[in-house]
């Protein structure tokens, strides 16, 4: 008999790969479901960065590669992270991986043991904790709240904090919530954080391009470098450059981390794809002239979305200072009934009955260690958006 390990048997498979792929099996069934679970941009990789592929096949760059990333996409990543970050890195401090998610196990897998904890605020991206529960680490969850904006403060994150704690992470802007830290409140958490020298920070800078208004992102590295030396700054070519299924995550740190990461990749995937590789190249080296155009488009749509949203009956949805994600709150459902008679007694709830009611798919907040709330991505069109949004309104006018 097939018996799974105990490793794999501590984790669960990803709520928003597992909400998408039940929208997806709904319309191939012929029902009408819009699915706002995915965290993937409705936009097409743009045509110069396809060229730059396709030019690598037909130069016969098909081959194996260094195991983390070739020099040439190095060399790219930390002209970007001086560019547009002031951060200074070598090449042999760069790690290119097949994705944001081998990133961070093979950082995990190298660093962690039993016993080892790993302080995530919570809501986080589904895959972080059970990423450190595969590694044989402990997350640890520190709470924020709507009020707080959905973000860590300096006392929450001292209170997570124990001897055995190895690792921090942040995610700014964040996924599920869209919040984002600016530079005096991560200057409070590298307060925290110089006080804990055992420490290391994660910081995952995925939707760094996706921030709206006059917001100005910053990495924490830019408010304390003191914190260099054990921090890995995180980042890919997914969000801003329209590239989810290309598959190429990056992060800049410490040399040491790096070749253990390396080593991890040795054993396991090797080398991101070739091609890939070269497209990211034509990425970050390339022009950027559509990052911002498409930014506005996304604050746009996150504008419609939280006023319609907060127009549902029982509704309370922030407003996010960027990604493409809002994560609203459906505390005051709690305890009401559906016109089927079914009692809301959770978000899970809320999300199954708001599927088989008006076909919208969304992803429950319990999945990002935050209940009861749930995630819309809405890297979708207005006229989905404004569809989805009239049956949540309509959906929620039924509870009772």
């Amino acid at each position: 008999m097939f018996r799974e390990s105990d490793a794999l048997a501590r984790v669960k498979p990803s709520a928003t790969l597992a909400a998408d792929a039940k929208a997806r099996e709904l319309k191939a069934q012929g029902k009408n479901v819009i699915g706002l679970a995915a965290g993937e941009p409705d936009f097409d990789t743009p045509d110069n960065i396809k060229e730059a592929a396709i030019k690598a096949i037909r130069d016969g760059k098909t081959k194996y590669t260094n195991v983390d990333g070739i020099p040439e996409l190095k060399d790219a990543i930390v002209a970007k992270f001086q560019r547009e970050n002031h951060l200074t890195y070598k090449a042999s401090q760069v790690n290119v991986s097949p994705g944001g998610k081998p990133v961070i196990w093979n950082a995990m897998i190298s660093t962690l043991n039993a016993g080892d904890e790993v302080v995530i605020p919570t809501p986080y991206w589904v895959s972080y904790w059970d990423i450190v529960l595969l590694a044989g680490g402990q997350p640890v969850a520190a709470p924020t709240s709507v009020a707080s904006g959905f973000k860590l403060d300096a006392a929450g994150l001292e209170a997570a904090i124990t001897p055995r704690t190895r690792w921090v992470f942040l995610n700014s802007p964040s996924n599920p919530s869209g919040a984002a830290y600016t530079r005096a409140e991560l200057r409070a958490l590298a307060d925290v954080l110089l006080r804990h020298p055992q420490v290391w920070v994660l910081t995952d800078d995925m939707y760094e391009h996706l921030v709206f208004g006059d917001f100005e992102f910053t990495t924490i590295l830019q408010v304390e470098p003191a914190l260099y030396d054990r921090t890995l700054t995180m980042n890919g070519v997914s969000k801003a450059y329209a590239m989810t299924g290309w598959r190429i995550g990056y992060a800049a740190g410490p040399e040491a981390l790096i070749k253990s990461m390396a080593k991890v990749m040795s054993q396991t995937t090797s080398n991101p794809s070739s091609i890939s590789q070269w497209a990211a190249v034509e990425a970050l080296n390339g022009t950027q002239d559509f990052i911002k155009p498409n930014a506005r488009l996304f604050e746009g749509r996150r504008d419609l979305v939280v006023s319609m949203l907060n127009q549902a009956q029982g509704i309370n949805c922030p407003t996010p200072e960027g990604a493409f994600y809002v994560y609203p709150s459906v505390e005051a459902l709690i305890g009401k009934a559906t016109p089927s008679g079914k009692v809301i007694t959770s978000d899970a709830d809320f999300c199954v009955e708001l599927l088989e009611t008006e076909g919208v798919a969304v992803v429950l907040g319990a999945a990002f260690g935050l209940s009861p709330h749930f995630r819309i991505s809405y890297a979708t069109s207005n006229a989905v958006l404004e569809d989805a949004c009239q049956r949540i309104q309509r959906f929620c006018a039924n509870v009772k």
